[in-house]
């Protein structure tokens, strides 16, 4: 896809209403610090329209990207070790789960995986969340350049057996350094679209 122009549209917090969009949207989903805000980034071509930090937890709002008026990017606070109390942590999940719940547009949630580790207990309780809402997860297995390539593979496929995956479902490599994996996350959204 070609970006025309992109802006930060809509930022819910905790007591917000989750917007009617009448575009199509595809969620961005995973612990904190796994890269999400760096890929939007990515795909959008631009180097800090959302928000990152080395700092797990920086996102704490569901965030609207208006892509070319035709789409949005939705960035999800991420769950897991953020450096919130766990008061605010539930708010946050609770936040998450309205908003996948409740969007009428909606298209897919892209699940995102940190290529080195397995995942934790979040990432398949998210998995199968979603799974749960009627979605297929499409896996993106980020922070592909901090791997050496024969890793790759064995790393793949403790994610695939990780979260108990189907064959049909999606796994993606990305490496938000070297745009690794960018083409191929964008044809997926536009089969999706």
């Amino acid at each position: 896809m070609v970006i025309k122009n992109v802006s930060l549209e809509t930022v819910c917090g905790v007591t917000s209403k989750i917007p009617d969009n009448r575009l199509p949207e595809i969620a961005f989903a995973g612990k904190s610090n796994v890269g999400k805000s760096s890929l939007i980034n990515a795909l959008m071509n631009r180097k800090a329209l959302a928000r990152t930090s080395e700092k797990p937890g920086k996102t704490q709002t569901i965030n609207f990207y208006n892509i070319n008026d035709a789409m949005y990017l939705v960035d999800l606070p991420g769950y897991g070790f953020a450096r919130a109390p766990e008061a605010e942590r539930v708010k946050w999940g609770k936040m998450i789960e309205n908003y996948l719940h409740k969007s009428r547009q909606l298209k897919a949630v892209f699940l995102l995986v940190d290529i080195r580790h397995k995942p934790s207990a979040n990432d398949k309780m998210m998995y199968e969340w979603i799974v749960h809402q009627g979605y297929r997860p499409i896996i993106i297995a980020t922070k592909l350049d901090k791997l050496k390539k024969s890793q790759v593979p064995g790393h793949l496929a403790e994610i695939k057996n990780g979260l108990g995956m189907q064959d049909a479902d999606l796994l993606l490599p990305f490496s938000a350094l070297n745009k690794q994996g960018r083409d191929e996350i964008w044809q997926t959204m536009d089969r999706l679209l």
